[in-house]
């Protein structure tokens, strides 16, 4: 586990401690059981980005709260220079940059995907809330959605809604890069 995810990690259970939850009580809000919870407070899993939104809707946080233990400060515009987003290796093979981590009150989290071919064997498919868009940079995307299998290239765009369970791999033996933008769903905020 990273040294990163495991800050993250320690965060997570910081802020759940300070909201006076359990975490049992944070499972089951979250929907997940606890032993999976635990694993990812205790940085023996790798946490979905999916959980991590919840997490932080849960916990009443911003996103970057929990990914660098710092609150977003900007609120005009946010501008994140080639290379310099936040970037999360959420397993290895498979990372993601957040392109907006330091605006405020977002409706929309920006990040840059990047997927290496052989390391994302192992996709598993997520659920989250919202409305999704990827956008492919670089490379082939294979998108897994409920049961559709969908292959796309660069300049390709998929719209769709993150309630089915999907997942994103790279194919043909080459790294993927797309961009993504996760819009939040405000009316599922507790």
């Amino acid at each position: 586990m990273s040294d990163i995810m495991s800050e993250i990690a320690e965060r997570i259970r910081e802020i759940r401690e300070s909201c006076e939850m359990t975490r049992e009580e944070a499972a089951e809000r979250l929907h997940i059981p606890l032993e999976k919870y635990t694993s990812y407070e205790d940085a023996k899993s790798d946490i979905p980005i999916s959980v991590l939104y919840e997490m932080a809707r849960l916990f009443k946080v911003d996103l970057t709260d929990l990914l660098t233990g710092k609150p977003p400060r900007l609120q005009s515009y946010c501008l994140v220079r080639n290379g310099e987003g936040i970037e999360i290796e959420r397993y290895k093979g498979y990372s993601f940059q957040s392109l907006a981590f330091n605006f405020k009150n977002k409706k929309v989290e920006p990040l840059l995907v990047t997927i290496e071919p052989e390391e994302n064997k192992k996709m598993s498919l997520v659920t989250h809330p919202g409305q999704e868009f990827n956008y492919v940079l670089e490379g082939k995307l294979k998108i897994i959605l409920g049961g559709t299998e969908i292959e796309m290239s660069k300049g390709d765009s998929i719209y769709f809604d993150p309630t089915i369970p999907h997942g994103q791999m790279a194919v043909n033996g080459e790294k993927a890069k797309f961009l993504t933008i996760i819009l939040h769903d405000d009316n599922t905020k507790e």
